[in-house]
């Protein structure tokens, strides 16, 4: 269940809530009494990186990967600066 910030427009009191998708938005505020709440837009506490989700969880033994991976692995090359010419590889050769 997400967790919600509120501020109340009258008194600037802030507080959090737990609520459903669901459940429609708190209006009163619980210091003053004012209908005066307002829902924040706040940044998210966690960030989900890589490719995949925590790879450390869920392995077995000596198991190395939990997805399986069917294509080969690519060579490893060093990582070039990018001076946007196609010189890097990566970005495509300009056109003439």
């Amino acid at each position: 269940m997400p967790i919600y910030e509120y501020r109340c427009q009258s008194c600037n009191h802030d507080l959090e809530v737990m609520q459903k998708l669901s459940d429609p938005e708190l209006s009163d505020c619980p210091a003053c009494g004012q209908p005066q709440l307002k829902k924040l837009i706040s940044a998210v506490g966690f960030r989900l990186k890589g490719s995949g989700w925590y790879e450390t969880d869920f392995k077995k033994g000596a198991q190395k990967n939990v997805a399986k991976d069917d294509t080969p692995a690519q060579e490893s090359k060093p990582a070039a600066a990018c001076d946007g010419a196609g010189g890097c590889g990566a970005c495509p050769a300009p056109a003439s």
